[in-house]
């Protein structure tokens, strides 16, 4: 990509500010860019990249087209080109159907999502960890239950608060202890993440794998449901990844909501960032006052 003929416009959607699109050989394409100081190294666009392979042929990506590391002597950012993909952002199009009343639009869409999360949840990997490198390297995640992660990251709520979270998060890691296996997980999946066809409601693209690591087969389930909660939508997400994998969809949304805590945690700890961590602020602080993973505040 000739960076000196290009210019890049802002994609809607992300709050990293990282994501435009682009124009290259005449043709669309999306840059990701990764600035020098990139906390995950200077690695992070070639993980990325064998991410995207990975799970090709399993699940609509886009093709990579480049990819450059950062140079944090010069300043030079890292950037990964991907080819442009077309369908409308899944979260604009959850928003207009559940406008128009659509449950069974919301469901047909629920069930595209949950065979996404299903999918994810079949690529086992030999343990848990975070992607290093482009061999996609594990490294260990740290030793901790969801109580040491409440107890650590937040110590700014105030104790009895906390103390009541840290009971639902006992309770959750003995669900999610019943499940003895790893799997790839994206992290980061919800509609805002994924294109869709408008008229079929099938998914054309998940993107955004930036956070993809190997984990716990619920996480992406718990990430759908975290802030879309249609009943529509919910059962059909939920219907989707147990025909795939078993059990009972009142154990996999009890498990799901117990393997989504890890991230709420760690977005209620960055209240103020961004809108998104703010609402899992709102969102956990219910959990604590209820002591129940389902509240609802909104």
């Amino acid at each position: 990509m000739d960076d000196s003929g290009s210019s890049l416009t802002p994609l809607a959607g992300g709050w990293s500010g990282r994501t435009f699109l682009g124009e290259a050989g005449g043709e669309r394409v999306v840059v990701r860019l990764y600035p020098p100081d990139d906390a995950r190294g200077p690695e992070a666009p070639e993980v990325d990249q064998a991410v995207l392979r990975l799970v090709r042929g399993l699940l609509p990506v886009p093709d990579v087209l480049e990819v450059r590391r950062p140079q944090p002597d010069s300043g030079q950012p890292g950037l990964l080109v991907t080819q442009w993909l077309p369908g409308e952002r899944g979260d604009v199009v959850v928003s207009e159907l559940s406008d128009a009343g659509d449950d069974d639009g919301l469901a047909r869409l629920g069930t595209a999502m949950g065979s996404v999360a299903a999918t994810l949840a079949g690529m086992p990997v030999r343990r848990t960890g975070t992607f290093v490198d482009a061999e996609l390297t594990l490294r260990e995640l740290p030793d901790l239950d969801l109580t040491q992660w409440v107890d650590g990251r937040l110590a700014a709520w105030p104790s009895a608060e906390r103390d009541a979270l840290a009971e639902v998060a006992r309770d959750a890691q003995d669900h999610l202890d019943t499940v003895g296996r790893a799997c790839l997980v994206h992290s980061d999946l919800n509609p805002k993440n994924v294109l869709v066809d408008p008229q079929s409601l099938a998914v054309t693209a998940v993107l955004d794998w930036e956070f993809a690591h190997s984990g716990h087969p619920w996480t992406d389930v718990g990430n759908l449901l975290r802030l879309d909660r249609h009943p529509a939508y919910v059962d059909a997400v939920l219907a989707a990844w147990t025909a795939r994998h078993g059990g009972t969809d009142e154990d996999l949304r009890d498990g799901a909501r117990a393997a989504d805590l890890w991230a709420l945690v760690d977005l209620a700890a960055r209240a103020g960032d961004n809108p998104v961590a703010d609402r899992a602020a709102v969102l956990l602080r219910a959990v604590a006052d209820t002591g129940d993973l389902h509240a609802w505040p909104f």
